[in-house]
């Protein structure tokens, strides 16, 4: 799952869309793929060019908008954290606030809600940020800051729930085990390395991965506070069809490994190392401080980051996510301050070679990629969410 963007108003999408991804060859990959010594796959990719788009189409309309600034309460949405759809269209939005899963029919009509706080034998004794769908349209729940797994059946009935302390799982595969590491901002926060480990569908160790490096930190001792490094290196970590993905920011180099531990797949692809600008910090400062409500507060945050380093090189990777034809996604890095019309992905086939840019609108947290869907929230201008489904059509050549 990706990270809140910038709020956009929903009608303000449309024109995006229907500029999106012209009919553009995709590159021919390098021919490249050859095991090391050690049966790791490495796959070299070059960029895909300048203003090139994959041949997918995304809308030019959405199909699916569920949320109301007024109205029933279904419909009034507070804190979506996550979504998915199910086999029979059915879309299942986590309702972060109330403890809820709010169930809507392929048409965006509310039909029933999971869940809800208690301690009842269906009820959520904790609250739920993330969801993954499992063949069968069971669905494993979870919240990142936590270890505690529930897993729920097709109409929303738990059917178990366990626990994988001390860690938390960040990524969900078709057999329900699962890619565990501690969750940013609490057990490990600021820590140097993080474990991580691959768990089966009972929250059983199958694997680890060791320690890998974690969030660059600055540690401000007077004021104890932590700061990560502007554009310092991070963990980005998910699932990729069978393989999880574990590899930071920093270079454009994705690792991706067995769930017996190995490592499996190294794929690369030509990208421009650049060293941030005074403009750069600046516009990374500011999108961290503009949400301070008074001149005082915001005026007070910059201060903190007066001592703060600044990393030598702008990040490679923004995120990573797989979809559901095990394609895998890559956010490019958009340096702040810069405009770009969309957000820009560079796609590649489940076996890691290039395909090619595809766009998609800005303000659209994308939740999931289905094979001829994306689903996601926006907020308007008033920060209220909107769940949204978009067609996708994978357009060949």
């Amino acid at each position: 799952m990706t990270s809140f963007r910038s709020h956009l108003a929903t009608a303000a999408l449309a024109p995006l869309l229907a500029l999106a991804c012209g009919d553009v060859d995709p590159p021919e990959p390098a021919d490249t793929r050859t095991p090391d010594s050690s049966s790791v796959t490495i796959v070299e990719n070059p960029r895909p060019a300048d203003g090139s788009r994959l041949g997918w189409r995304i809308g030019p309309e959405m199909a699916v908008q569920i949320g109301m600034l007024e109205g029933d309460d279904p419909y009034l949405l507070d804190g979506v954290t996550d979504a998915s759809r199910l086999s029979d269209g059915r879309i299942v939005v986590v309702n972060y606030d109330s403890r809820e899963l709010r169930v809507f029919d392929g048409a965006g009509t509310h039909l029933t809600t999971w869940g809800g706080p208690g301690e009842g034998p269906n009820e959520l004794r904790h609250p739920i940020r993330n969801i993954d769908r499992l063949p069968g349209d069971s669905l494993v729940a979870w919240d990142s800051t936590k270890c505690r797994v529930t897993v729920m059946g097709p109409t929303g009935e738990v059917a178990r729930r366990f626990e994988v302390c001390p860690i938390s799982p960040v990524a969900v595969f078709r057999d329900g085990s699962m890619l565990t590491s501690p969750s940013p901002g609490f057990r490990d926060f600021g820590a140097d390395s993080v474990t991580v480990e691959f768990r089966d569908a009972e929250g059983t160790l199958k694997s680890s991965l060791g320690r890998h490096p974690g969030m660059e930190r600055h540690i401000d001792g007077e004021a104890l506070t932590i700061y990560g490094v502007i554009f310092g290196h991070r963990l980005i970590l998910a699932a990729w069809g069978d393989l999880g993905v574990v590899t930071p920011n920093t270079s454009y180099e994705i690792r991706a490994f067995a769930q017996d531990g190995s490592l499996a797949r190294i794929v690369r692809r030509d990208h421009e190392v650049r060293a941030p600008t005074d403009a750069d910090v600046e516009g990374y400062i500011e999108e961290r401080v503009s949400g301070y409500p008074t001149p005082e507060a915001r005026a007070r945050e910059r201060r903190g980051f007066d001592p703060v380093p600044v990393s030598d090189r702008l990040p490679a990777l923004a995120s990573v996510m797989a979809d559901g034809l095990d394609h895998l996604w890559v956010e490019e890095f958009e340096p702040p301050g810069e405009e770009w019309p969309g957000v820009l992905w560079c796609v590649f086939d489940p076996d890691g070679d290039v395909l090619g840019f595809v766009e998609t609108p800005k303000g659209l947290q994308i939740y999931e990629i289905g094979e001829d869907y994306i689903l996601g929230s926006v907020l308007d201008d008033l920060d209220v969410p909107y769940v949204q489904l978009w067609p996708l059509e994978r357009v060949e050549g």
